[in-house]
């Protein structure tokens, strides 16, 4: 041992003895008498608690539960990591032989409590709330497994993850971290469940939970009803349609069928959409919604002669879309786009301009995918205006000068674009322009709340945003407010959609003008008759108790109720509005609470096609209908448990869900004529260039 380990301390010290033959203690002293875990190491003096293990740790330099001695040599090190291996050994041994004991006494106890389940004595229950919300009961690892060996068990995790390819995120999963801490309760012994295990008893027993976590929702569409929803879905290969059903309470899915061999015509859509009706209950469908395709709407023409009662929407998700792929395409907006893409392009199509680009925005990428090429349209160029003066300062850097892409065309014109004030501003006012209508994307994309009683109302408020965004110049704002009144048309402005905006009293309380819209009354008046179809008593009621509800008779017009009717619009629940103030008139106040809780797009039901994808792949074509369906089930249920988890507690953005695969579209428009121009200059050739700067009277 060093020589300087008594160094510290003075030859009449009054040290305390430990009667103990430990290697710790040739490196550490006890030296409170009335707190015998209080050591002190010999050779820094440092003072510490937890006893010699402490001590040991000390000199070994294992880190996680003390610093480390600056005076213990190589030999001292060995020697007390080699000692705490030994009483980790030692201990292992000991619970090795606990286990083999626990299991003779487990078989033979098993004849004599053939009534007991066994397993009870050695496994305790673990449901995810337990596992994920509170205290494990477990140790610190640290104090209980070596660090080697729980590198060793990441490692087999990987190993797993790596070689089956399954997806990353699987990791922060709710299911697999349960899983984890049942089999880390369970111990050693655990074998795996069979292929047919997975096959027929687990997930039978799999399905019955989920439909069990349904049942919820079934009491809830009894109170205010529910939304039917049809989406299709297709590849090389397979042609898949799919029903899933919509309440207040989220979206679940209820069943998909092959239709590659069948005929799609309006009948066929028809039938499958009537039953589907007929299994969740006539009386709880209020709207089908699905997209506007001609075969849909000869199914509705179907429906509506049979089930009067019911409305048949579009979706207004796939709608909105529409409007915002069409005013992108305007010349105004589309040209600044271009240059966005061309620079975009240029940046991320050559190595060293890429991490150029990356060094000086901190490594965020200026191009963000999001669920459609819109969407990464939208996100990328709202991205380029957060990096702006990021992207300006590299143009201008030393380090492009020295960059040979620098003097490409396509850098020359990057170059330019980006020092290009009036470039910077036309970004500005397309991001402006676009953003009321993305807004409005988002609150139908989404399941925060029902989007009913808001989407005509916000379509309104987007149609003035984007003529302040403009400036109040027509020849700018007429254009796209043209596109957007055309969409509406036949597919947004339904009787169901105006009604649901009528009875909104955000809207109807604030902006008096609506309630002198007789388009308004009009469709109100239709929304009625389908609601209460034949029952021509509440179709009266409800007549008679929306003139109470304009004039603010009864609770409609207390103080709170009109209070209410002030809060930000993120805030307010026309609903529960209705469900507090709506007795002064039942009849309206059950139509109002029904349509006022339905939702206006069919985006749950599209938005986890990827489900399809995985289980109709060519590995799983040994699956029979009955286990494929199941599968289907359980899985595209517990997705939009996950992802309607998600929208709600963590306020997730439904735009940024996106992949590579719009990012690809992003990049997609780069034509051939532009590569081959890029390659000659690479080649030495001289080119001649002209950037073309914009007048601020051709900006948006």
């Amino acid at each position: 041992m060093d020589s300087s380990s008594t160094s510290n301390f003075s030859p009449g010290a009054s040290l305390l003895k430990r009667n103990s033959n430990d290697v710790g203690w040739e490196y550490g002293i006890l030296y409170d008498s009335k707190n015998p875990d209080r050591v002190k190491c010999k050779l820094c003096g440092k003072e510490m608690g937890g006893g010699v293990y402490r001590i040991k740790e000390h000199i070994a330099h294992r880190k996680g539960n003390v610093s480390s001695c600056p005076r213990s040599t190589k030999e001292d090190q060995f020697k007390c990591m080699k000692a705490i291996l030994e009483a980790k050994n030692k201990k292992r041994k000991m619970k090795r032989e606990a286990d083999m004991f626990s299991l003779e006494v487990y078989e033979q106890n098993r004849e004599d409590d053939s009534d007991e389940d066994p397993m009870d004595k050695f496994v305790m229950a673990v449901t995810t709330e337990d596992s994920l919300g509170g205290e494990t009961g477990q140790e610190n690892t640290n104090d209980v497994v070596s660090e080697e060996r729980m590198r060793a068990l990441h490692q087999s995790c990987g190993r797993w993850i790596y070689q089956s390819g399954i997806p990353f995120n699987v990791i922060e999963s709710d299911s697999f971290r349960s899983f984890c801490e049942a089999l880390g309760r369970f111990g050693p012994g655990w074998v795996p469940p069979s292929q047919c295990e997975l096959r027929e008893t687990l997930l039978k027993e799999e399905e019955e939970i989920i439909k069990e976590k349904l049942k919820s929702l079934e009491v809830e569409r009894e109170q205010n009803g529910c939304s039917v929803l049809i989406d299709r879905w297709s590849d090389t290969k397979k042609n898949i349609m799919n029903l899933c059903v919509n309440s207040r309470g989220g979206t679940c899915f209820v069943s998909s069928k092959e239709v590659s061999k069948e005929p799609q015509t309006g009948k066929f859509i028809f039938e499958y959409v009537d039953k589907c009706i007929e299994d969740v209950g006539v009386e709880k469908v209020v709207q089908v919604i699905t997209d506007s395709a001609e075969n849909n709407l000869a199914a509705a023409k179907m429906l509506k002669e049979k089930r009067p009662g019911i409305f048949w929407s579009t979706c207004a998700a796939d709608t909105v879309k529409l409007m915002l792929e069409d005013i992108v395409k305007l010349p105004k907006i589309s040209k600044y786009i271009d240059k966005a893409k061309a620079v975009t392009m240029f940046i991320y199509g050559h190595e060293k301009t890429l991490a150029m680009m990356r060094c000086h925005t901190k490594e965020r990428d200026i191009v963000r995918p999001g669920v459609t090429r819109f969407a990464t349209t939208f996100l990328t160029l709202q991205r380029l205006l957060e990096k702006k003066e990021q992207l300006r300062f590299m143009f201008v850097s030393d380090e492009w000068e020295r960059c040979k892409d620098s003097n490409y065309v396509k850098g020359r014109s990057a170059y330019y674009t980006c020092l290009s004030p009036a470039f910077w501003d036309g970004v500005k006012r397309v991001v402006k322009v676009l953003e009321p209508l993305v807004k409005v994307l988002r609150m139908v994309d989404g399941e925060k709340r029902p989007s009913m009683g808001f989407i005509y109302g916000e379509l309104v408020e987007a149609k003035r945003s984007i003529k302040a965004a403009t400036n109040n110049l027509e020849r700018y704002y007429q254009p796209i407010l043209d596109i957007i009144d055309e969409n509406i048309k036949g597919r947004l402005d339904s009787p169901l959609h105006l009604t649901a905006y009528l009875l909104n009293p955000f809207y109807f309380y604030n902006e008096p003008p609506i309630q002198l819209d007789g388009t308004l009354m009009t469709s109100f008046l239709n929304c009625v008759e389908t609601f209460y179809h034949g029952e021509f008593e509440k179709q009266d009621k409800a007549v008679d108790e929306f003139r109470m509800y304009q004039d603010k008779d009864g609770f409609f017009g207390t103080p709170y109720a009109l209070r209410g009717c002030e809060q930000n619009i993120d805030e307010f629940d026309p609903e529960h509005w209705w469900s507090i103030y709506g007795v002064t008139g039942p009849s309206l106040e059950t139509l109002a609470m029904k349509i006022l809780s339905l939702t206006s797009s069919s985006s749950g039901c599209q938005r986890n096609w990827s489900t399809f994808e995985e289980i109709h792949k060519s590995e799983r074509n040994r699956l029979d209908t009955d286990q494929m369906n199941s599968l289907v089930y359980v899985q595209f249920n517990s997705k939009l448990f996950n992802k309607r988890k998600r929208i709600k507690e963590e306020n997730a953005d439904v735009l940024v869900q996106g992949d590579e695969e719009h990012v690809e579209e992003w990049f997609a428009e780069l034509d051939q004529a532009g590569e081959e121009d890029e390659r000659i200059d690479e080649d030495g050739g001289d080119y001649p260039f002209h950037i073309e700067f914009e007048s601020e009277d051709e900006q948006v």
